[in-house]
C-alpha cells in the first residue's frame, strides 16, 4: 500500500497535535509535522521537524513531496493580546499561510486544509451559516485577526481556481480539550477556567468581565473527525465549512459547569477592569452535515469531564 504523506503544520500546538496523533494511528498515512517553539513529544510515527514557516525556504522544503497539508500552525493567544497587541495575530499568520499555499500550488499537493476562524462573524442570537459573513459588522476587537482570515480564505479560493489543489476552509467553534493552552497568560476562556478551578487555593475564582458573553464550544476530537471526513468526502475544489454545535453557553454558566464537574465549591468574582468581548455566537453546521456527514459526538458535559481528567493526569501530576 502506498501511503499518503500528510504534513501537519503546527504539530505540537493544541489542534495540530490532536490531528497529528490521530492520523499517526492510521496505517494509510505517513505523518510529518512542523514545530517552532513548542518541543515535540516522542512519537515514532510522526516525523517532525523544527521550522519557521514565515520563511519561504522552510515552507517550500517541508511542503515538497507531501500529498495533504493540514495547516494548524498560527500565532495565537488569548483575549489579553487581542486588546493589548492586536497586531500579534496578523503579520506572521498572513506571511506563513501565503508561503504554504503557494508552495502547495507549486508542488502539486492534492489537498490543503486551512483552519480559519469564527471571529469573522457578527454576533447573532441564532446560529450563523457560512453565507452570513458581513464585512460591515466585524467586531471591532477582532478587526485585525478577522480580516486576516478573510484574506487567507480568499487566497485558498484563488489557488483552487488556478491549479489542481483542493482546499478546505474550516471555521471552527471555540475548540477545547487535551493539549490546549492552560496557562493564564495565553489561554482562551475554557483553558483559563480549567486552570483557575483546579488550582484554586481558596473558595473563590475570578472571571474577566461580566461573564454574560456566549460561546459555541466544541471538543477537539469532533474537529479532528471533521478533518478526516473532509479528506475522504469533499467533492468541490474549494469548500468553506462551519464546524460547531449550533448552540452557545454563557461564560458564567460554563464556569459553573466546570466547577461542578471538578467537584469543587467555589464562588465567582468578576473583574470588570479586565478585557472581555461581550458577544454571542454559535455556528450552524448544516453544510458540514449535509455534504460530509459530520456531526458533533461529544457533549459539552462529557467534554468538560474528559478535559478535567486529562488536566489532572498530565498537568497537575507533573
Amino acid at each position: 500500500m502506498v501511503k499518503k504523506k500528510v504534513l501537519v503544520c503546527g504539530a505540537t500546538g493544541f489542534i495540530g497535535r490532536n490531528i497529528a496523533e490521530r492520523f499517526a494511528m492510521k496505517e494509510e498515512f505517513e505523518v510529518y509535522g512542523t514545530y517552532n517553539k513548542t518541543k515535540p513529544s516522542n512519537n515514532a510515527r510522526i516525523k517532525i521537524e523544527k521550522a519557521d514557516l514565515t520563511i519561504n525556504y522552510d515552507a517550500e522544503r517541508l511542503v515538497n513531496g507531501k500529498n495533504i497539508i493540514i495547516q494548524a500552525a498560527a500565532t495565537t493567544s488569548g483575549v489579553k493580546d487581542t486588546f493589548a497587541k492586536p497586531y500579534y495575530h496578523v503579520t506572521d499568520n498572513a506571511i506563513m499561510n501565503s508561503f504554504i499555499f503557494r508552495s502547495a500550488h507549486i508542488n502539486n499537493v492534492s489537498h490543503v486544509i486551512f483552519l480559519s476562524s469564527s471571529s469573522i462573524y457578527s454576533p447573532s442570537d441564532k446560529p450563523v451559516k457560512e453565507t452570513d459573513f458581513d464585512y460591515d459588522k466585524i467586531v471591532s476587537a477582532y478587526f485585525g485577526v478577522a480580516w486576516t482570515k478573510v484574506y487567507l480564505e480568499k487566497m485558498c479560493e484563488f489557488y483552487s481556481r488556478i491549479g489542481n489543489v483542493k482546499f478546505t476552509v474550516i471555521r471552527p467553534a471555540n475548540i477545547y480539550g487535551p493539549y490546549d493552552k492552560f496557562d493564564l497568560e495565553r489561554s482562551h476562556v475554557f483553558g483559563a477556567t480549567i486552570t483557575k478551578v483546579l488550582t484554586a487555593k481558596n473558595d473563590r475564582i475570578t472571571v474577566w468581565g461580566s461573564g454574560e458573553e456566549e460561546r459555541d464550544l466544541l471538543y477537539v476530537s469532533d474537529l479532528v473527525d471533521f478533518v478526516e471526513l473532509a479528506i475522504d468526502k469533499q467533492q468541490s475544489k474549494f469548500g468553506v465549512y462551519n464546524v460547531g454545535t449550533a448552540s452557545s453557553i454563557s461564560i458564567n454558566d460554563l464556569v459553573e459547569k466546570i466547577i461542578i464537574s471538578a467537584g469543587k465549591k467555589l464562588k465567582i468574582d468578576h473583574d470588570l477592569s479586565k478585557p472581555a468581548i461581550p458577544t454571542k455566537l454559535s455556528l450552524d453546521p448544516t453544510k458540514a452535515k449535509k455534504e460530509l456527514g459530520w456531526s458533533q459526538k461529544v457533549s459539552l458535559d462529557e467534554g468538560i469531564e474528559k478535559t478535567i481528567d486529562w488536566y489532572r493526569e498530565n498537568i497537575l501530576s507533573e
